[in-house]
């Protein structure tokens, strides 16, 4: 069994996550601005300060920390924000990794879906294409940059390219369920998802089999705006409006994020389905059901 150390511990992954390990009889720690039992350390990134005792005999570091990036509207200061708490929160683990030594067994750490950029195109993106050349396309690459540092020091690299997560509580799904479930904009933008089980049981490989590299963390089922609302109303028995939310009136509300709202590409999972890991919500019907 492994010891494992989580930033971002105490989000809608990490939460789920932490329990998965537990079960499955893995040791957690958390790092917490401010720890409350003992399965918790305080770590403050303005001070570049890690409890030391957190990384006492660890073996893997899951990186999940990172600030919302639907949460507010994208400001400079936002946009600052989104960038530097996933990468300055890396430095610091690296930092002080590299600087006692810890002989880590992995470093695995989260991404974005939106590596590719936030564009509708026909293409189906696969792990080795190239990053976007917008905003979301360049959190992504800092943050897989921070991550990838710690190969410098032989520890083996694991980055998963995350969609929306579905969950029962909390995360996109909460939002959608509006009392009438509407596209948005054109309807035919992607919405690469992903059921919180499966994504746990992807980090949980990570940490128990030899599973490195980077990975679109994507379920195989595409699914765009429209009929993922008509599948999401169906499941929620709630009525469904072919008419969708006007693009205009989206980025009235929310600026420049409307554009992970009205923009989506497919992503490939065809390279983690070759690491033989097998989707338990592979549609997103049966994904739904369960929520």
């Amino acid at each position: 069994m492994a010891n494992i150390l989580i930033t971002g511990g105490t989000g809608l992954v990490g939460s789920n996550l932490t329990k998965l390990l537990k079960e499955k009889k893995h040791t957690v720690r958390i790092l917490s601005r401010s720890p409350e039992n003992r399965n918790e350390f305080k770590w403050d990134i303005s001070k570049n300060y890690i409890d030391e005792k957190a990384l006492e005999n660890i073996d893997y570091i899951i990186h999940l920390a990172g600030a919302g990036i639907a949460d507010k509207r994208w400001t400079d200061e936002r946009k600052k924000i989104i960038i530097d708490s996933r990468v300055d929160t890396a430095n610091l683990v690296f930092k002080k990794v590299k600087e006692l030594e810890i002989p880590l067994k992995g470093f695995i750490s989260a991404s974005g879906s939106n590596y590719y950029g936030a564009k509708t195109t026909t293409k189906i993106f696969e792990e080795t294409d190239a990053v976007g050349d917008d905003f979301l396309g360049e959190v992504c690459q800092k943050w897989e940059d921070a991550a990838n540092q710690f190969k410098k020091i032989n520890i083996s690299v694991t980055i998963l390219r995350t969609g929306v997560v579905l969950s029962e509580n909390g995360g996109a799904l909460e939002k959608m369920k509006t009392p009438i479930i509407t596209p948005l904009g054109s309807g035919k933008q992607y919405m690469p998802w992903i059921h919180i089980y499966d994504l746990c049981n992807l980090y949980v490989k990570a940490v128990e089999e030899e599973f490195v590299g980077v990975f679109n963390a994507v379920a195989p089922e595409f699914h765009t705006s429209k009929s993922f609302s008509k599948t999401l109303a169906k499941a929620i028995s709630r009525p469904y409006l072919p008419i969708a939310v006007p693009g205009f009136l989206l980025k009235l509300i929310f600026g420049e994020l409307a554009v992970i709202l009205l923009e989506g590409s497919r992503l490939s999972s065809k390279k983690i389905i070759k690491e033989d890991f097998v989707f338990i919500f592979g549609t997103l019907k049966k994904a739904l059901d369960t929520l």
